[in-house]
């Protein structure tokens, strides 16, 4: 362990440390156990007066600095998402002593499975209504992969739409 960090904003090394917290962390499971780590990390002041950032924690080569599971375990979660689901998957993941939930899975899936932005070569504009007579906006469509790009926001519903809306008086007879 170093005794130095260095400050993600500014690249300055500092060697005065402000505190330690423990980052917990799951493996995969050994010898049909839960594996969890547990990591001394350390927050380090910046000395750099024009740094935006007065206090940092160290950084691991081989963790993300929000990561509360392994990569590899990450990468297994994702693949049991991928696969099976949500709820199916958190089952398997279970009987395989890796404690996911079905939505942490479905996350995983969603965050991981974004694929790069391609531009748009054929697109379509319609109008759409989130709620008939109330709430209108525009819908940009790529046809050809057959994607929603955008709802936008258009215009409010009729001038009489809140009229319609209250229940109509009793006929006269």
């Amino acid at each position: 362990m170093a005794g130095r960090g260095i400050c993600p904003n500014c690249g300055r090394a500092s060697f005065r440390v402000h505190s330690r917290y423990h980052r917990r962390l799951a493996d995969l499971p050994a010898g049909g156990r839960m594996v969890r780590l547990v990591v001394l990390a350390r927050r380090f002041y910046c000395h750099e007066a024009r740094c935006s950032r007065r206090i940092f924690a160290e950084r691991f080569r081989e963790l993300a600095p929000w990561a509360r599971r392994t990569a590899r375990l990450d990468t297994i979660v994702q693949h049991l998402g991928l696969a099976l689901g949500g709820r199916p998957a958190a089952g398997f993941a279970g009987r395989l002593m890796i404690p996911v939930s079905n939505d942490t899975l479905l996350r995983v899936v969603r965050r991981r499975g974004t694929s790069p932005l391609i531009p748009a070569r054929v697109v379509g504009v319609d109008d759409s209504a989130w709620r008939r007579n109330f709430r209108y906006g525009k819908i940009v469509r790529d046809l050809e992969r057959r994607r929603t790009i955008a709802l936008l926001p258009d215009r409010p519903g009729p001038a009489g739409a809140a009229a319609r809306s209250s229940p109509r008086p009793a006929p006269h007879r």
